[in-house]
């Protein structure tokens, strides 16, 4: 018997099958282990019985909910393929993907439907399951069950599923081109497994987790899939990630990774709440935010604190701060890890202050996501760590960063031209992040090597660095783009975050928190004007933002601005602002 996914899946629901595998976003079991082998059992076998069989693709395109779950693990149980697609993604999106993996099944709800069906039009599918409706030419999951025949061999098909197999495809959210899809094995994981677990990212084994992020991006399938089914975690799902705060106070996960957006989201509200507090209470809390910032900054450092501070830190997280992570629901982390994009460090500083131990990692989807943590007993925060033990990390001539080691993928699917542009004849992955090494082995990346702006007067900047330093600002601020390649001086295009823009609305008593009323509002241009200060003065001379506007906009994953994980699309961006961008220099 082969050591893949499905061995360790099929392990754990013999031996703790009367236990949770899966919760609702209330709270709810949706699912025991028992339970959650039976439903793979029953619909691989009707999804063998609509033809899929070893290697072949499967679409997904499903919220955060149980039946993603063992939908994606009756795939992986036949030797087949399964890939997510990004909820976001517009019909022409979706026909690509559906051309490009040629699977005769697509999995979806009804609110997707009608995008599906159109992206299938002209293309291999042959059936579309709808799992919440029961909607005409469409399958449901019974009906689905319904059709397996009773002598399927479920157990020698699982058995067959080899290590080196692969184990789904995960397609680059895209921010110039059309995404590639990235070939991934059950080797890769289960080696990052093997060798990161419990020693770097503890929290996993009989933990708790949240999904919340796409099942299209590869770390939430890392973290609420694969890794459940070797460490018995178990994972709640929220469909809604505007629910995710009030879901963190209720499940209090041991695990708990977030894109750098999301902890500028948490910083802004606990920053907000301390700041509202009034009276000997303000004071207190005020007084206690002060000493954990010196602990935290002593951290960063990685200096120690004095015996005073020392015990005013110690005296102010007993008396606060302890309280504060409770409330948010980061009381029982035993780790937290920022990635998928550069942080600010004051941010980090800002969590760090709260006690909440949160660590940057790096990745690519074609290094299976995690290359480098920072290590829980000497964190170097400003990097992202050192490589994971068994992977090799060089840096070109340019600063590029080069990756080699079991968890790179296999290639990308049907598209041996990229895969080559990609992995050298040495193994080596071409990652196109530029970075610097220290002397011990700790990487720091500077940005995209595509993405790095070179002003007029020949200096190299990184946009993420001065983007990351204004966001850190205030909990205003959604996204901002820096402008400046070829350019004078840099000058920044900035949204409004929907949620602190409604939450102002309010306070301003001005209803509907309209953005084009709310960009010109003397109250926000005052506070960005503030933030644009604080940001500057931790930049160099050279990054200061010089000018900024403030879009009448807001920009949403997967729209025209955004990747749906939340990257800048930089060269549409350019295009379709280029007035607004060309005002910046004529102030």
């Amino acid at each position: 018997m082969s050591d893949s996914l499905c061995t360790h899946f099929q392990n754990r629901v013999a031996r703790h099958g009367s236990e949770v595998a899966i919760r609702h976003a209330d709270g709810r079991t949706a699912l025991t282990w028992s339970q959650y082998g039976r439903q793979v059992r029953e619909i691989a076998a009707g999804l063998a019985a609509l033809g899929v069989s070893r290697g072949d693709r499967v679409g997904i395109m499903l919220t955060n909910r149980a039946e993603f779950h063992v939908v994606d693990a009756a795939v992986m149980h036949l030797g087949g393929v399964p890939f997510s697609i990004y909820n976001t993604n517009a019909a022409p999106q979706i026909a690509y993907l559906l051309e490009h993996a040629a699977p005769q099944v697509v999995i979806t709800e009804a609110q997707f439907l009608d995008r599906v069906r159109e992206a299938a039009k002209g293309t291999e599918v042959s059936s579309i399951v709808c799992i919440d409706d029961d909607v005409e030419g469409t399958l449901t999951l019974d009906d689905v069950i319904a059709r397996g025949a009773a002598d399927f061999d479920f157990d020698a098909a699982w058995k067959a599923v080899a290590r080196d197999d692969v184990l789904t495809l995960i397609y680059t959210s895209g921010t110039t081109g059309n995404p590639k899809g990235v070939e991934l094995t059950h080797d890769n994981l289960l080696y990052q497994f093997d060798v990161i677990i419990p020693d770097i990212m503890d929290g996993f084994a009989d933990g708790r987790v949240i999904s919340y992020l796409p099942d299209a991006h590869l770390i939430n399938r890392w973290v609420c899939q694969y890794v459940p089914m070797v460490f018995g975690t178990v994972v709640t799902d929220v469909a809604n990630p505007k629910e995710l705060l009030e879901v963190l106070g209720r499940v209090r996960p041991t695990f708990f990774v977030a894109v750098p957006m999301l902890w500028y989201k948490i910083k802004g509200a606990v920053q907000t709440q301390l700041d509202g507090e009034e009276g000997v209470k303000g004071a207190l809390a005020r007084w206690a935010l002060a000493a954990g910032k010196k602990k935290a900054a002593a951290t960063v450092a990685g200096t120690s604190l004095n015996p005073l501070d020392a015990a005013a830190a110690k005296v102010a997280d007993a008396l606060v701060l302890s309280k504060v992570r409770t409330k948010i629901g980061l009381d029982q982390l035993k780790g937290a890890v920022s990635g998928a994009a550069p942080i600010d460090v004051a941010a980090l500083e800002f969590v760090l202050a709260l006690g909440v131990p949160v660590r940057e990692a790096w990745g690519l989807s074609e290094t299976s996501a995690v290359t480098t943590v920072n290590p829980p007993a000497k964190p170097k925060y400003g990097t992202v760590g050192k490589a994971i033990p068994g992977t090799e990390i060089a840096l070109g001539e340019d600063g590029e960063v080069f990756v080699r080691g079991r968890a790179v993928m296999r290639g990308y699917h049907k598209d041996e031209a990229r895969t080559a542009d990609t992995i050298d004849k040495d193994g080596w992955v071409h990652t196109g992040d530029v970075g610097v090494l220290d002397e011990e082995g700790y990487l720091k990346i500077v940005d995209r090597k595509k993405e790095l702006i070179i002003n007029s007067g020949g200096k190299n900047m990184s946009p993420s660095n001065i983007e990351g330093a204004l966001k850190a600002a205030s909990p205003l601020i959604g996204s901002v783009a820096a402008i400046g390649d070829n350019r004078p001086h840099v000058s920044a295009l900035i949204t409004l975050d929907p949620d602190a823009a409604a939450a102002l609305a309010t306070k301003l008593d001005l209803g509907d928190p309209d953005p084009e009323v709310l960009a010109q509002h003397p109250a926000v241009r005052e506070a960005l004007t503030q933030a644009v200060a604080d940001a500057n003065a931790r930049l160099s001379r050279v990054e200061s933002i010089r000018t900024w506007e403030v879009l009448p906009t807001y920009w949403l994953p997967g729209g025209d601005e955004l990747t749906p994980t939340m990257k800048l699309k930089r060269a549409p961006i350019t295009k379709k602002y280029a007035e607004q961008i060309e005002s910046l220099y004529q102030r």
